[in-house]
């Protein structure tokens, strides 16, 4: 959460309509272009779309990391980028390594691609790179955005609200955030969610665009193996079911889609993986949050340059965005946000319950708002009651104003009486000193040569973590257990 954000997320996994197009240069991309129909060329007003769009979603993702990193997955973007015969022209393309610590990639009109540092930091060679802006370039080629689009406007019929509290009553992971938008226009929009089939057919065209670049093919299904076991291992870590990864989310099963992918690539390697390049061209990427936009340490967040600090209850975990953290549990889920505190707590409680409510629909309302003190904070929270579904939720809206005109909040969501679940939470909202937030350090990526001894036991004890340091240190490097490590071979570690 990055400081002086306005706290109503729009969602860590954002993509735009795409309109990008797939021109046939072969046989193999005739095939594919007859499968899937596109259109012939980056328009002007594609690219002015496009345009406008780009800095609001820096300003969602965190910013561009710069420097010889970005530098990098620029070059492999746009060499992958031209494969799908939208252009030949590198400079068409804005490639952007995003500032965030989900795993995500997506593109916009335009010829606009994104990448997370953490997918980045994910992957273990350049094939891997190129796979998945490949795969988005096939997205983008297919037009799915717009399918998914047209039907979600044909389909929408409960508003926002009404979305999430069926989220929280079913259990749905792709509702997790709160105060997302269902189907709006730009940089509005939730990341539409593909059909199985439309993620398989971006798979395959991410592949004819690895063998066209010359790479491995066998890339995307190693990446997305690596994406299904890091899904696998955050949600063992934070004692939750699995969660469908940001850049996955779409498709329920990605384990079949490894499987579909290895079945398209075939066995042999017939390609270049670039691996020991990549490795040493990411070396140093910023790994999990930036201390900028806060830090999750277990149970805990804290933010040093807002100068604050808070719990969530045991059996919950936290995810924190650009914009907002959100908070899941069996029990319930929940978003911590911000922004200006007006003409008091009581306004801005009432604008946080007006932002959850879609236009054409009935106000929520809290049935008062009660004051209180949290740690020598001004703080004040209400609760509305509403049914959905033939169920009752209750809503909560927690407010502290800590001074200079800016406020921060917890908006809640539970079953019918279930708000106290989170009064712990409520409760540990502290300020803290300028000592502790200068403790607060980055975890930083780093490319290790193996020595003679070396093991994966001895390296992972190394890794800026106190807990599941082998698990993570095999999924981060794509190795198993048996895997034995041989002198010389480089390898990633997460460090301070």
């Amino acid at each position: 959460m990055t400081a002086g954000k306005v706290g109503r997320c729009r969602g860590a996994a954002l993509s735009g309509a795409i309109v990008l197009a797939l021109a046939p240069g072969s046989v193999e991309m005739a095939t594919a272009a007859a499968a899937y129909p596109t259109v012939a060329a980056i328009s002007q007003a594609d690219k002015a779309q496009g345009a406008k769009a780009h800095p609001d979603l820096l300003a969602e993702f965190g910013g561009a990391v710069g420097g010889p990193q970005a530098a990098y997955v620029e070059q492999v973007g746009k060499k992958i980028a031209v494969q799908s015969g939208l252009s030949n022209a590198t400079g068409d393309f804005t490639v952007t390594l995003l500032n965030s610590s989900v795993n995500n990639a997506f593109a916009i009109p335009g010829g606009y691609i994104y990448v997370t540092r953490q997918l980045t930091a994910l992957m273990n060679n350049e094939a891997e790179l190129a796979g998945v802006l490949g795969h988005e370039v096939g997205h983008v080629a297919a037009r799915h955005s717009a399918k998914r689009q047209q039907a979600a406007n044909r389909n929408q019929i409960l508003g926002v609200l009404g979305s999430i509290l069926s989220g929280v009553l079913l259990g749905d992971s792709a509702l997790g955030q709160l105060g997302q938008q269902v189907a709006t226009q730009g940089t509005q929009m939730l990341t539409l969610q593909y059909s199985r089939s439309q993620e398989q057919e971006a798979d395959r065209l991410g592949i004819t665009y690895l063998k066209r670049a010359g790479y491995d093919p066998r890339a995307m299904a190693t990446v997305l193996d690596s994406l299904a076991r890091q899904n696998a291992l955050e949600a063992r870590l934070n004692g939750t079911t699995a969660r469908v990864p940001e850049w996955a989310s779409t498709h329920p099963d990605p384990a079949s889609r490894v499987r579909d992918a290895q079945t398209l690539a075939g066995n042999a390697s017939t390609g270049s993986t670039n691996r020991d390049v990549f490795l040493s061209r990411i070396d140093g990427l910023v790994y999990g949050d930036d201390p900028h936009q806060g830090m999750i340490e277990g149970t805990r967040f804290i933010h040093p340059d807002l100068k604050l600090t808070f719990q969530v209850p045991t059996g919950f975990y936290m995810v924190n965005g650009t914009q907002a953290v959100s908070i899941s549990g069996q029990s319930g889920k929940a978003q911590f946000g911000s922004g200006p505190l007006g003409t008091g707590l009581d306004a801005y409680i009432d604008g946080v319950f007006a932002g959850l409510t879609d236009k054409g629909q009935a106000r929520i309302r809290p049935d008062s708002v009660e004051r209180a003190t949290v740690n020598g904070i001004p703080a004040a929270y209400g609760v509305a009651r509403v049914q959905t579904s033939g169920n009752q939720v209750d809503v909560a809206v927690f407010a502290y104003d800590f001074g200079g005109g800016n406020a921060y909040h917890f908006l809640t969501m539970t079953r019918a009486g279930g708000v106290g679940v989170f009064n712990p939470m409520f409760k540990s909202m502290r300020r803290i000193s300028a000592a502790e937030a200068g403790q607060v350090r980055p975890r930083l990526l780093r490319v290790v040569i193996v020595k003679a001894g070396d093991t994966s036991q001895s390296l992972a004890a190394r890794m800026a973590y106190s807990d599941a340091q082998l698990d993570r240190f095999l999924v981060l490097n794509g190795l198993q257990a048996a895997d034995r490590l041989v002198p010389g071979q480089k390898v990633k570690i997460v460090t301070y």
